[in-house]
C-alpha cells in the first residue's frame, strides 16, 4: 500500500494532443525535482521559463514551471507543476525521469485525497472536485464550484449551530418543567 508520506506525481492534463501539457509533483522530494529537472533553486509561487533536462542532462522539453511551498499550496505540501508541450512522449520522459528522482505515480484522486488529510478542504469540498470535473453543464458547474468554494459546507455548519442552539433551548424548558414540577 502506497505512503500518505511518498512524493506523487501525475499528468495533469487529459490524453490527447495539445499545446500544453501539465505535470503535478506533490511531496517531500518536490523542491529537489524541480532543481534536478530545471537546474535551479525553486521561488515560491514564481513561474518561470526553463528547460528540462534529465539527469544525464538531455534536453526533455523547455516550458514553464512554478513551485508552492507547503502548506500553502493544493495539497498542503510542496507541490511543483511543469508545463511542458503537451505530446505524450515528452510527458511521459518528464514522468520517468521524476520518478527516477524519487516520485511515485499517484494514484487516482490522491491529490484532492492529500488536500484532505491536511485539512486544506473538507470531504463535500473534496467530493465537488470530481463533480466539477465530471460536470456536463453550465448548472452543474457553477453547483460543483459553489461546494468546491465551501458554500454547502458553510451551509451545514450554520444549520449545526441552529440545531445545537434549538437543542439547548429545548433542554433548558424540560429542565424548568421538571424543576417547577418537581416543586409542587
Amino acid at each position: 500500500m502506497p505512503s500518505k508520506k511518498d512524493t506523487i506525481t501525475a499528468i495533469a492534463t487529459p490524453p490527447g494532443r495539445s499545446g500544453i501539457g501539465v505535470i503535478r509533483v506533490s511531496g517531500k522530494k518536490s523542491k529537489k525535482i524541480y532543481k534536478s529537472l530545471t537546474g535551479q533553486d525553486p521561488v515560491n509561487q514564481r513561474a518561470r521559463y526553463t528547460s528540462f533536462k534529465s539527469s544525464s542532462n538531455t534536453l526533455l522539453d523547455k516550458g514553464v514551471s512554478i513551485f508552492f511551498k507547503g502548506p500553502s499550496s493544493y495539497t498542503g505540501e510542496d507541490i511543483v507543476e511543469f508545463y511542458s508541450h503537451g505530446n505524450r512522449m515528452i510527458l511521459d520522459m518528464l514522468i520517468e525521469e521524476i520518478i527516477v528522482l524519487g516520485a511515485r505515480l499517484a494514484l487516482p484522486g490522491e491529490f484532492t485525497e492529500r488536500a484532505f488529510l491536511n485539512n486544506k478542504i473538507d470531504l463535500v469540498q473534496a467530493e465537488a472536485v470530481a463533480d466539477l470535473i465530471d460536470s456536463n453543464s453550465k448548472k452543474a458547474a457553477r453547483s460543483a464550484m459553489q461546494s468546491l468554494q465551501g458554500v454547502f459546507s458553510e451551509n451545514i455548519i450554520q444549520l449545526k449551530e441552529k440545531t445545537i442552539y434549538a437543542k439547548a433551548l429545548i433542554e433548558a424548558y424540560l429542565d424548568f418543567l421538571i424543576c417547577l414540577h418537581s416543586s409542587f
